[in-house]
């Protein structure tokens, strides 16, 4: 991994040119600009609300509408970088095909760019975080180590994707369905708090109940999530419990997912 470190040094200049072409592309011709940063988690937030008020779902102290964008902000950027660093590679191919260079940098800058969509939903749940007199402790002082995690989080996916992307085109088209399908086994639209309800208080599944919750909390988004939550809303520690299962599949996947990324990489100006 110290060798992403070295490439994003020694290739700093070229990193900050692509991120800037990338945000400067997306927004150009995009007569709301840099409003569709927000308009998509902000349509999900009302449309949980309404299902909310169908099912009924319990979200504690901590309102309703605040609850849910707090998910979807950490959420949208992890889809958002993960689809665009699937993708970057074969997007940026007349690149590939004309001269050499780390070509991870792609996908690091896809996931970085995204970072700019993050601060003005930072904003935004501020903003509502304002408007419920929901008021931050100590504890939001773990979010900038919570934002790492889900750049490592989208990273993982984003190495071994895009170079899976080169060789396989329909790793692209199926990216967005299973990233939708990954978001109801993550607690966006419920809080975590109602699976561990079910599983380890209620023992909903019986003596499975315990191996269930542990499968669920693999799911790294779900820890990051609940502690993003934790820190910002209930002025709380994240709950590293519900935590560790996902740290340790990232911490053994994504050099496993780089190391791929780093031998594909060989022949994707021949197969692109």
């Amino acid at each position: 991994m110290l060798t992403i470190v070295k490439n994003i040094y020694n290739y700093r200049e070229l990193i900050s040119v692509l991120a800037w072409r990338n945000v400067a592309t997306r927004y150009k011709q995009a007569y709301l600009g840099i409003a569709w940063a927000v308009l998509r988690p902000l349509l999900l937030m009302l449309l949980f609300v309404m299902l909310r008020s169908l099912i009924g779902i319990d979200s504690g102290k901590v309102p309703y509408p605040v609850l849910s964008y707090a998910a979807l902000t950490l959420w949208t950027f992890f889809q958002d970088a993960t689809t665009e660093g699937v993708n970057s590679v074969v997007v940026n191919a007349p690149l590939v095909r004309k001269i050499y260079f780390p070509r991870e940098i792609f996908p690091l800058t896809s996931v970085l760019t995204k970072l700019v969509d993050l601060a003005i939903n930072f904003l935004i749940l501020g903003a509502l975080m304002v408007w419920y007199g929901v008021l931050p402790g100590i504890d939001a002082l773990w979010m900038p180590l919570l934002v790492l995690y889900t750049v490592l989080i989208s990273l993982t996916v984003a190495f071994i994707g895009s170079a899976a992307n080169v060789y396989y085109r329909d790793i692209s088209a199926a990216v967005p369905l299973v990233l939708s399908l990954l978001m109801y086994m993550s607690p966006v639209i419920y809080p975590l708090e109602v699976v561990k309800k079910k599983l380890v208080v209620e023992h909903a599944a019986g003596e499975w109940s315990d191996a269930l919750y542990t499968l669920y909390t693999l799911n790294p988004l779900a820890g990051l999530i609940d502690a993003s939550q934790n820190v910002l809303l209930r002025s709380a520690s994240p709950d590293l419990a519900a935590m560790w299962p996902g740290m340790l599949l990232v911490c053994l996947l994504l050099p496993l997912s780089y190391l791929i990324f780093k031998r594909a990489e060989v022949y994707f100006a021949d197969v692109i």
